[in-house]
């Protein structure tokens, strides 16, 4: 029966992975495994087990108790998502982004390689890699025209949003499944990722400055910008990032979970957004002349542009593999993998070039249900930077490189012969900057 059970998790998890070959939506196989599992574990009563990560041993339990645990872990993840996911798009509506284009005043191209890149690695942090690829591709389409040049600094945004958003609880969702799942702690994180992260930044960029497509100035600069400007839109974009930045505040002072800091944050911003719009204050309501003004309201639109897809693609995979980690696989998976590869950080190291192939979330879920090492144990720190930088590798190795795909028609093999081995560089020097300091300095 467990044979069945992972060749059902595998199955789904090619589907995954061949999203785009078999063009179905990566949420169907992720949520149809997630279903299947479970049922078969309920229907043939297969014994569950709880992770004592004290005592590193399972401890039987019910179905039921353990089905409501990981679905209580997972709703947390994903409320924390949809907080942060509306504040953005509140952002968005007052066109808070454009705001960042007034840093933008040179035409030499290597001082535009590095104000962008450097926006990435901040904004990831702050607002994610994926938000913050899609408004500085957005940014650099108006500030470049031509398209050859324009895809060379794509793929470098890409590799400085992913090491950006591997420093920060809220900087990745994988980081932040890590910082959820109460496997790092936020002044932990930052200080043994943030040196390493900006190194896997800075020594790609660094080889980049001297290539021939950075040379020179812009031939034009259009004046155009990225939209209307909002006469809030400054105020909301410096509102929103410091309520997502509160969030880590929120949690430290309280101890309460991040999605509670989350929630409270949303309902500051979605105030200010409603003021500053002068429409009614209501999001629910369902009567015609409520309807009317709803339409209107900020927090109604941003609602609306939520990618639910996403949402139900975290909550299947999550699940499935929660349900893998109920029945003890994860757990006797990782004590067999520790004892073929008797070095931990070459099996971590493994799962950051397997996170350019297949999907991070899944990997890290995965790494979440096989190790038992405590709260901020160095292993996990390590995770959250291989898993959130070696997408990078390939361009569909992570959300970022696939919505820059998308918003620039960037080739798979361009992006292979031209970017790959950079953020292979990036990647290599990070990882031995944090094992460096991890062993001479955090020791």
């Amino acid at each position: 029966m467990e044979l069945l059970l992972i060749a059902i998790f595998v199955t789904g998890y090619l589907a995954i992975t061949l999203e785009h070959t078999l063009k179905i939506d990566k949420l169907i196989p992720a949520l149809a495994m997630m279903a299947l599992l479970w049922a078969i574990v309920a229907v043939t009563h297969l014994p569950v087990f709880e992770v004592d990560t004290a005592l590193k041993e399972l401890k039987p339990t019910h179905l039921d108790e353990i089905l409501l645990h990981h679905l209580g872990k997972t709703a947390e993840i994903l409320i924390f998502l949809l907080g942060a996911m509306t504040i953005v798009e509140i952002i968005d509506y007052f066109n808070g982004f454009a705001t960042i284009k007034s840093f933008i005043k040179t035409k030499k191209l290597k001082s535009l390689l590095w104000i962008f890149t450097l926006l990435a690695f901040i904004l990831s942090a702050i607002i994610d890699n994926l938000t913050a690829t899609i408004v500085l591709i957005t940014i650099l389409q108006k500030v470049i025209k031509q398209r050859d040049q324009r895809i060379w600094f794509a793929g470098l945004i890409i590799i400085a949003a992913n090491a950006g958003g591997a420093w920060s609880p809220i900087g990745d969702v994988t980081t932040t499944m890590l910082w959820i799942g109460k496997k790092v702690t936020t002044i932990k994180l930052i200080s043994y990722l943030l040196l390493p992260s900006f190194v896997c930044l800075v020594v790609p960029v660094l080889i980049a400055s001297y290539l021939p497509a950075f040379r020179g100035e812009l031939q034009t600069v259009e004046n155009d910008e990225v939209g209307t400007e909002h006469k809030h839109g400054a105020t909301m974009l410096y509102l929103g990032l410091s309520a997502i930045v509160f969030v880590p505040i929120f949690k430290t002072l309280t101890h309460l979970p991040p999605y509670v800091g989350m929630m409270l944050s949303l309902a500051v911003v979605a105030t200010f957004a409603e003021i500053f719009s002068n429409a009614k204050i209501n999001i629910t309501s369902i009567d015609e002349e409520h309807t009317q003004h709803a339409n209107h309201s900020p927090v109604h639109s941003s609602l609306s542009k939520i990618e639910l897809p996403s949402i139900l693609f975290f909550l299947g995979i999550l699940m499935a593999v929660a349900a893998l980690e109920s029945l003890g696989l994860l757990f006797g998976f990782a004590g067999s993998l520790n004892q073929a590869i008797p070095n931990t950080d070459i099996v971590i190291a493994l799962l950051g070039v397997g996170s350019a192939v297949i999907d991070n979330v899944p990997l890290v879920a995965a790494s979440m249900g096989m190790f038992s090492e405590p709260t901020d144990n160095p292993l996990w720190h390590f995770i959250a930077f291989s898993a959130g930088t070696g997408g990078s590798m390939l361009i569909i190795g992570s959300a970022a490189g696939v919505v820059a795909m998308g918003m620039e028609k960037i080739d798979f093999f361009w992006y292979l012969k031209k970017i790959s081995g950079l953020a292979f560089i990036g990647f290599a020097t990070g990882a031995i900057t944090f094992i460096l300091l991890r062993d001479f300095i955090f020791v």
